[in-house]
């Protein structure tokens, strides 16, 4: 299968193309390094994990140029990529060790009087990772990292379009000392073998990252196993009469379109306040209009590709959409090849696919409101989300926005696409299936056992 620059359309390299038969042959791999990692001491699991990140802090260069040349990420968010990817190895080494259970009171029932005892964690065995194009290296990280703390072993399945970053990664963690089977990798066309894997009896569970469709066979085809998934999102940001304008319009646009907007906690939907809606409006269009679209490897570019020349037809086709809906655009809607202008759209219909859908594209939506719970009304509309954002001077504000958004992270006077990668993340609504962030996805990757003593 060959891979290309979104950019340039330059080959990169080619894969190969797994089927059934090399899921099989994976699963009992990974059954034999699920076996030797549960073996492994907490302390030696955390040092295999350390050398990993510190042999990744050392190649960042390399790793940033196969991130760029892979998914067209500008070479500067590509650079921060790689530094959290290393920061999420090193998190997963610190936590390896602190996977620890509690002391049971079984003295607090009657009966239990003579018993005492403990619950401690173990490894599920084989995990399935399920991995998207958009972070190519932390989002593996994030599975791989929390999977191999807790003492599983991995069978990874990497985003079609970006499995070159994948195979470096796989390189440099079996450099840092894996066990033999522990991390097996398969390359290739999801629709060849994505069923034979997912549904595999000797598969323990699934963790996935990706789109809803995809999600939904995965849950038809895995039968009894644990699932953990990230569906994705259509983030709203609330914009009350007392933020900071500027700050506020800064960090939308820079929410809205980095990474091309193909960020599951991107910026999509902002409502303003009608005594602020005209001056963020200007404020946002500069911003916008601000950012330099262009070569990935330019340090100075803010914008690059999106991953293939359909999906940026698609956004510029639901731009159009939406238009003849009676929606007014105010910033971008071209195109030319892979590249799309930051798009800004107002006046846009509720029903229209991009306000509704998750666009995962540059193009944000502005709405009018009046009322805050109005405006909380019409940002937890959407069935699923992830984070939601409130620019406010006010506690109180902040405090009530903070209770009832239906969402799993809001962010206070900061974009919705700020990620700390050591804090619980994943769904809500119909996306809620699990979390990550390295201590939490831990926990989803561990199952407990209770030791009870009876000491009459």
């Amino acid at each position: 299968m060959a891979v290309t620059n979104p950019f340039s359309g330059e080959a990169l390299g080619e894969v190969a193309c797994a089927d059934a038969s090399h899921v099989e042959r994976a699963v009992a791999s990974g059954l034999t390094g699920a076996a030797a990692m549960a073996d492994l001491s907490t302390g030696e699991r955390a040092r295999i994990l350390r050398c990993a990140a510190s042999a990744l802090e050392s190649e960042a260069g390399r790793f940033s140029a196969a991130i760029t040349a892979e998914t067209g990420k500008p070479i500067r968010s590509a650079t921060r990529e790689v530094a959290r990817a290393v920061n999420t190895l090193r998190l997963s080494a610190e936590e390896a060790t602190r996977l620890a259970g509690e002391t049971i009171a079984f003295d607090s029932f009657p009966g239990g009087e003579a018993r005492s005892g403990h619950y401690l964690h173990e490894p599920l065995g084989v995990i399935a990772a399920i991995t998207p194009f958009n972070d190519p290296l932390n989002l593996i990280c994030h599975k791989i990292g929390p999977a191999f703390a807790a003492g599983n072993a991995v069978v990874l399945k990497p985003a079609e379009q970006a499995p070159l970053v994948a195979i470096m990664l796989a390189r440099l963690m079996l450099a840092a000392g894996l066990p033999d089977g522990a991390l097996n990798l398969l390359t290739g066309h999801g629709r060849d073998f994505g069923d034979a894997l997912t549904s595999h009896r000797d598969v323990a569970m699934v963790s996935f990252t990706g789109g809803a469709n995809v999600g939904q066979a995965i849950c038809r085809s895995a039968g009894i196993k644990r699932v953990a998934m990230e569906l994705g999102g259509n983030g709203p940001v609330i914009v009350m009469d007392d933020a900071d304008i500027d700050k506020a319009a800064k960090a939308c646009a820079a929410g809205a379109f980095g990474a091309a907007g193909q960020n599951c906690i991107g910026v999509q939907r902002i409502y303003v306040h009608d005594t602020v809606h005209d001056a963020f409006r200007d404020a946002i269009v500069a911003a916008t209009n601000a950012l330099r679209v262009g070569d990935p490897m330019d340090p100075a570019t803010d914008i690059g590709p999106m991953i293939c020349p359909q999906q940026a037809e698609r956004i510029v086709h639901w731009t159009e959409e939406a238009v003849a809906q009676g929606a007014t655009l105010l910033a971008g809607g071209e195109r030319a090849g892979t590249l799309v202008r930051p798009t800004l759209l107002a006046d846009v219909p509720e029903d229209a696919r991009v306000a509704c859908h998750e666009a995962f594209g540059p193009v944000v939506s502005l709405f009018r409101f009046t009322d805050l719970d109005e405006a909380i009304g019409a940002a937890n509309r959407a069935d699923y989300a992830i984070h939601a954002a409130i620019f406010t001077e006010s506690l109180r504000h902040a405090r009530h926005a903070a209770r009832r958004l239906r969402v799993a992270g809001v962010m206070i006077n900061d974009s919705t696409d700020y990620r700390l990668d050591a804090m619980p993340f994943g769904g809500a609504g119909r996306g809620n299936m699990g979390r990550e962030g390295v201590r939490f996805a831990m926990r989803e990757m561990s199952q407990t056992k209770v030791v009870c003593f009876h000491d009459a």
